[in-house]
């Protein structure tokens, strides 16, 4: 038959202009079904209107109330009435249009309900069909199927179950699917638009509403509106369709939609017509069906979340984070409302929603004015808590021997809630609808530097945390260590160089650079360690030893010598020492005896170091003041350029300090001056002169006469003596060099007489001058 309508769709469409009517009388033959092995089996399709089944012999008015509708008390169940199945065939006809199906062993998504079929109802389950359905002794077309859908054909066989009822509360809904064995072929790309519509209106209105709209406004449901890839028109709509029913298992319809639902708002007391209709388009050779699920006519209050997204049953609540749950319902005028907690009164909570911050039972009991009975609604919040969790890093210093992270070791700083729950995700879409798309085997993931993961972590249950694992991932570092002398002298500096990491850890300091200077002055190990830039560690450390050998040692020193002087140069002894003068002599000691630098440069095979003294040529010593008093206080002045020592005894005893004590008066002291440990002596014979206050010449050679002679010759050497009127009565002569107390071959009388003395000093060359009396006694 198909190539029947591939080769005549031209003169079809002719045809269906001249007449619609004409055309419907040719029908298709239907193709025969294989059966397979699956399709044979026991319990491979659903149960239609069979044993044991009770609500298989129900009259369509049981079957509205008793398996369409929910609830089944005065309060809950509408006002039902005048229901109607077209065509009208008895609850008794085996080929009925209308009954009830039973999911019995498979996978049908509803467990039972009512189904509709544009051929014999029992055809649709039961047993495999090779051929088609059978004819509906239906009523042909349908003026309102036809409004609601505007199939591309003329309709037949149209089927309608319709009801009046009365709900007592303000929204009505059904789930419901629909089903055809048009989904063949190429056949929902022509114009067999077999389709479905759910017509609402208030009794007395003139037209109904269909319910039966795919979401979003897609339009009606037909064949020729939803339509998968495989056919050469599609896709159209192709998520609303379920899939192709291969093989005919389940039922015996080739093709059908996903359960969809239908919903209205309605007012509470008002009487409303409900009429459901399906129909084939074109021909009747390929029948439709719908299947509206038991229980899901429901006409109660039903829980919207804030957004108006419809709630389960059962919701959770984790860490009693407030839930917002509202009452699905169109207010009326007069309309109230109160809420339970675990069958107690909740004051105050009169709103159409509420905010649950604990978990229990949840009830809301809804009054319509002028109805007695509330409508109610029960949802069971369930509680938990969430586990304390936060982002983490987990760092992997990879070796040979071990590349992988084990995500687990991230554990304890992800979270400590005893019992938590962890799932490490590597796509974060798949961490947050928490599916089964985590790492398997956490404890040997090959991740990356720089790879970020996604943690769930949970209670066990439906509490959780997502938080993020940063992955770090560096190559152990491997360290190495130099020295850029492995032997030194103590005191000297060594450079120690690190290599293999970005920084380093010392055994010796803090800081982390890869050089240190450091100057040693004993035989030291180093350590450390190489840590690389995302701070991995060296699994072992990099040593160097530097030995230090003895410092070098001299106690060379210099001095001073005089010409025709010299002088011995010691370098000092130690272990291995060799010497270079810059005499070009290569031993210990040299012998100087020209003034000037001498360096020696000592080896020990590690160290070299040089040391400089100077040999000075001193300077003879010039005495250049000679202080001498009364009591015996001799002291000496005298220059050179080099550390002097003094004599007063010719050179006999020397010593450092240039102050002599009991030097006796008017005495010849032979004064000598050196420099220290040299023969440049300074020489000076100094005259201790202190004139006599008393003589009395009387012969006895005891203070008879003032003394001129050892100082008569010192240049410019003049003394005067004068009596008290200031007359001289002595003028110093070399041929008089002394006074006796005469004048002119006189004796001058006892008095007191002054003198003055003055010459150039042989020290300083400077003028003396020494005055005073002196008590002149004559014996008469």
């Amino acid at each position: 038959m198909l190539n029947y309508r591939l080769k005549n769709y031209f003169f079809f469409l002719v045809l269906l202009l001249i007449s619609t009517s004409a055309f419907s009388q040719n029908k298709r033959k239907s193709q025969k079904e294989k059966s397979t092995t699956g399709s044979m089996k026991a319990g491979a399709f659903i149960d239609v209107n069979v044993a044991p089944y009770a609500a298989s012999g129900y009259t369509p008015t049981q079957l509205v109330r008793d398996v369409l509708i929910t609830g089944g008390n005065t309060c809950t169940t509408p006002n039902v009435s005048n229901v109607t199945v077209s065509p009208n065939q008895p609850v008794t006809d085996p080929n009925r249009v209308w009954g009830y199906f039973n999911k019995g062993t498979t996978n049908f998504p509803f467990t039972d309900g009512i189904v509709l079929v544009t051929g014999a109802a029992n055809k649709a389950g039961n047993a495999f069909e090779a051929n088609s359905l059978g004819d509906s002794p239906g009523t042909g077309s349908d003026a309102d199927l036809v409004a609601a859908i505007n199939p591309l054909a003329g309709l037949h066989d149209a089927v309608a179950l319709e009801f009046d009822f009365v709900p007592n509360s303000t929204q009505v809904k059904f789930n419901y699917l629909f089903a055809s064995e048009e989904y063949t072929s190429n056949f929902p790309c022509g114009n067999f638009s077999d389709g479905f519509a759910l017509l609402l209106k208030k009794v007395g209105d003139p037209t109904y509403t269909n319910m039966a709209i795919l979401p979003g406004g897609a339009g009606p449901v037909s064949v020729t509106n939803i339509v998968p890839s495989n056919y050469s028109c599609g896709p159209i709509n192709a998520q609303y369709f379920a899939g192709q029913n291969t093989a005919n298992i389940e039922t015996n319809f080739n093709g059908r939609t996903i359960p969809l639902t239908a919903v209205a708002d309605v007012i509470p007391g008002q009487t409303y017509h409900f009429k459901m209709v399906l129909a084939d388009a074109s021909d009747s050779s390929f029948n439709s069906a719908v299947f509206l699920q038991g229980g899901s006519f429901d006409i109660g209050i039903s829980f919207v979340d804030e957004n108006g997204v419809p709630l389960p049953d059962t919701i959770n609540m984790c860490d009693n984070s407030p839930k917002i749950i509202k009452a699905q319902v169109a207010v009326v005028t007069g309309m109230t409302f109160q809420w339970y907690k675990d069958g107690v009164l909740i004051p105050g909570a009169t709103n159409i929603s509420y905010t649950a911050t604990q978990p229990g039972v949840y009830e809301v009991r809804v009054t319509v004015p002028g109805n007695q009975c509330p409508g109610t609604a029960e949802i069971t919040i369930v509680g938990g808590t969430t586990p304390v969790a936060q982002n983490a890093s987990l760092k992997l210093c990879s070796t040979p021997t071990l590349s992988t992270f084990n995500l687990n070791d991230a554990i304890p700083s992800i979270s400590t809630t005893p019992g938590a729950v962890f799932r490490f995700y590597q796509n974060q879409t798949d961490a947050v609808a928490q599916n089964s798309n985590f790492i398997a085997n956490p404890t040997n993931y090959n991740g990356t530097d720089g790879q970020t993961l996604y943690v769930v972590v949970s209670n066990g249950g439906f509490c959780s945390k997502m938080v993020t694992l940063a992955l770090i991932k560096e190559e152990t570092p491997v360290a190495q260590l130099t020295a850029s002398k492995p032997r030194i002298c103590a005191g000297e500096s060594v450079v120690l160089t690190a290599l293999g990491g970005a920084t380093y850890q010392w055994d010796n300091t803090s800081n982390t650079a890869a050089i240190q200077t450091l100057t040693l002055t004993q035989t030291t190990t180093f350590t450390v360690y190489a840590i690389g830039p995302k701070g991995c560690k060296s699994l072992q450390p990099a040593t160097v030893t530097v030995q230090v050998v003895p410092a070098l040692k001299s106690d060379l020193k210099g001095g001073m010598i005089c010409l025709g002087d010299e002088i011995t140069l010691d370098a000092g002894a130690g272990p291995n020492y060799t010497y270079t003068w810059n005499t070009g002599e290569t031993t210990q000691t040299i012998v100087a005896d020209t003034p000037g630098a001498y360096t020696v440069t000592i080896d020990n095979g590690v160290c070299t170091k040089a040391y400089t003294t100077e040999v000075i040529l001193a300077l003879v010593p010039q005495i250049t003041n000679i202080d001498y008093n009364e009591n015996g206080t001799l002291t000496i002045t005298a220059v050179s350029n080099g550390p002097m020592e003094y004599s007063v005894d010719n050179g006999l005893t020397w010593q450092s300090s240039n102050v002599f004590s009991n030097i006796p008066k008017n005495a010849i002291i032979p004064i000598r001056v050196r420099v220290k440990t040299t023969t440049c002596v300074g020489v000076l014979d100094y005259f201790t002169f202190v004139v006599k206050n008393v003589i009395t010449p009387n012969g006895d050679n005891v203070n008879d006469i003032i003394d001129f002679r050892p100082v008569i010759n010192y240049k410019d050497f003049k003394g005067v003596i004068f009596d008290r009127y200031g007359k001289a009565v002595y003028n110093a002569e070399k041929v008089r060099p002394y006074w006796d107390g005469y004048f002119q071959g006189k004796r001058l009388p006892t008095a007191s007489y002054w003198f003055q003395v003055s010459y150039e000093d042989p020290a300083n060359k400077t003028t003396a001058v020494k005055t005073g009396w002196i008590l002149l006694k004559n014996i008469e």
